[in-house]
């Protein structure tokens, strides 16, 4: 195949829209309808660039831009917007957003090369643009435009750095570590008092607050838990994989026994 372009790839998508001639699959779909599959691809991207399997980057990176453009084709069918305004609107708020590389608020303005701008500089600037944009939509609260459809650990981390921007916050590491033993004491009366609801509340304190851990170790809760989630992964195979060898079942090993090997996985995968 010859080689294609942007333009190309729209042409496509109307191709499938197409009432006629289309695809059925694609012709039935709607903004709510494709959500999930648009979800799927952007984990799907982050998964690739975390097990640093490039090669295939490309090819999920495609699958996501897809995403884009079937959302724009929907879009322009019913006259709401095009790809190009999609664009332009991009553009529009990326050179607003850096005031430090576009001076003269246009794509063709360029700073002074030696006008050097610090980074806590540049995130003031950042917050202060993104405050006049909340004001302009009508949100009043700071944290008000971050989307509540974001992963629970995501969302959590945003709401607490939005707060620490705006002074809301511990000025070290010590208060978080506090929070995180009241948070446990709390848990642990709740499990004594046993009242379901009230140990939800709890636990979701504890997470809340270890969000916070991460935020202040500049570590992303997301990416730790999914590493911890693989780690899990890795080490639960090779206790499957020894039970088979022993021609057995996981329900057929006492807890002392899968202990034995989950500790001999650990043991395994930390050799270099």
């Amino acid at each position: 195949m010859d080689k294609t372009d942007i333009d190309d790839l729209r042409y496509l998508m109307q191709r499938l829209r197409n009432p006629e001639t289309g695809c059925p699959w694609d012709l039935k779909q709607t903004f709510s309808s494709i959500v999930p599959y648009t979800l799927e691809e952007v984990y799907e991207v982050v998964d690739t660039i975390e097990r640093e399997d490039y090669p295939h980057l490309k090819e999920e990176l495609g699958d996501l831009l897809f995403q884009v453009i079937f959302y724009s084709q929907l879009a322009e069918e019913q006259s709401l917007f095009r790809f190009e305004d999609i664009v332009s609107s991009l553009v529009e708020k990326l050179v607003l957003r850096h005031p430090h590389v576009f001076p003269g608020k246009t794509l063709e303005s360029e700073r002074d090369i030696d006008a050097i701008s610090s980074e806590p500089a540049i995130e003031e600037t950042w917050e202060a643009i993104k405050k006049s944009e909340r004001q302009e939509k009508g949100f009043h609260s700071i944290l008000a435009d971050i989307p509540t459809s974001l992963p629970a650990l995501t969302r959590a981390q945003k709401l607490q750095k939005r707060a620490s921007n705006h002074g809301f916050d511990w000025p070290s590491i010590d208060g978080v570590m506090d929070k995180l033993d009241e948070e446990n004491n709390e848990l642990k009366e709740a499990l004594t008092l046993g009242n379901q609801d009230h140990i939800e509340e709890e636990v979701g304190d504890m997470m809340f607050t270890l969000v916070n851990l991460c935020r202040h170790l500049n570590i992303d809760a997301e990416t730790s838990l999914r590493k911890a989630s693989r780690k899990f992964e890795r080490r639960f195979h090779h206790v499957e994989e020894s039970v088979q060898v022993k021609g057995q079942k996981l329900t057929e090993i006492d807890l002392e026994g899968l202990d034995n090997l989950w500790k001999e996985a650990k043991e395994k995968q930390a050799q270099p």
